[in-house]
């Protein structure tokens, strides 16, 4: 609990306070949230069970599965109760723990997509290299790093949170815990705090972002002197990756990179990365990829 605070529960809006609406958006949701759930399971016990999904790929698909499930589970489910409850309270702690945690998983989700550019990039530009490279004890490394950077990103938000004063209006007009609608509550001067979220969370978003961009755009040029079956191939491949990248990032762009101001249409924005990415990943990736079909049918056929 911080010491300067005399508020210890904060009041979470949602995103609508139509009973009508809340209504759909409890069934909406809660049939986004289990298929999120159903579609990263599947892909995360598909890779770990099959012989033939070895490759860095989608050693790095598995963590991003996985990063999903836990994103989404850190914002969907409370959305989707609160929906149906009268009382939409979150303690003081809860909150704090929701924005340590959507921070930590999102930041990590934004590692795994920069590995994985990563490993298209080795695959296509350095193909005889590709093996030494990326063999297995570089790619746990990287996935580490990926970890322990994500922690570094979240303590640093999580520090700026406890640091805020509450002492007056308790309604946070969104529908979990983010430390931009907890700015407009805090009673002080919340100018330089402001400055170092967009320094941080803006910054990490921008730069992957552009990181991303220019590596797609190298792999493009070096697909010139591949065949065209090798370049139809890559071309799917890094398509359906580059499809998540703006997905996820637009809307991260769009709410962390600008000044201490909230519009009422960032809950909408915020829903397309928070239940919205982690929903259509599992989508993007396994129909757009026959060796993952390949190997879902095979697993799974064999079981039923």
């Amino acid at each position: 609990m911080a010491m300067n605070s005399s508020v210890n529960e904060f009041i979470l809006f949602g995103l609508t306070q139509d009973p009508r609406k809340q209504k759909a958006i409890f069934g909406i949701f809660l049939m986004f949230y289990l298929a999120t759930l159903l579609g990263n399971f599947l892909i995360v016990v598909t890779i770990k069970r099959s012989r033939t999904l070895g490759s860095p790929m989608y050693f790095f698909l598995f963590y991003l599965s996985f990063a999903d499930a836990c994103f989404s589970t850190t914002t969907a489910p409370r959305l989707i109760v609160d929906a149906l409850s009268q009382q939409k309270t979150i303690s003081y702690n809860e909150c704090m723990t929701q924005v340590f945690a959507v921070h930590f998983f999102g930041c990590m989700e934004i590692f795994v997509l920069i590995l994985m550019a990563f490993d298209r990039y080795v695959a296509i530009c350095k193909p005889l290299r590709y093996t030494t490279i990326m063999n297995r004890h570089v790619c746990t490394v990287l996935v580490i790093l990926g970890w322990v950077g994500s922690c570094i990103h979240s303590s640093a938000q999580i520090f700026l949170a406890l640091r805020l004063p509450f002492c007056g209006p308790n309604v946070i007009d969104h529908y979990f815990c983010d430390l931009q609608p907890l700015l407009k509550l805090a009673c002080m001067d919340t100018y330089v705090i402001n400055l170092l979220v967009v320094s941080n969370s803006g910054a990490i978003c921008t730069v992957s972002f552009t990181i991303l961009l220019i590596s797609y755009v190298i792999i493009l040029y070096s697909l010139r002197n591949h065949s065209a079956e090798g370049r139809r191939k890559a071309l799917s491949t890094c398509t359906s990756h580059f499809i998540v990248v703006v997905l996820f990032f637009g809307p991260c762009i769009f709410i962390y990179t600008r000044p201490a101001t909230t519009f009422p249409v960032d809950k909408v924005v915020a829903v397309f990365y928070t239940i919205g990415t982690p929903l259509l990943n599992p989508l993007i990736y396994t129909l757009r990829n026959t060796e993952v079909k390949i190997a879902m049918k095979k697993l799974w056929c064999s079981k039923v």
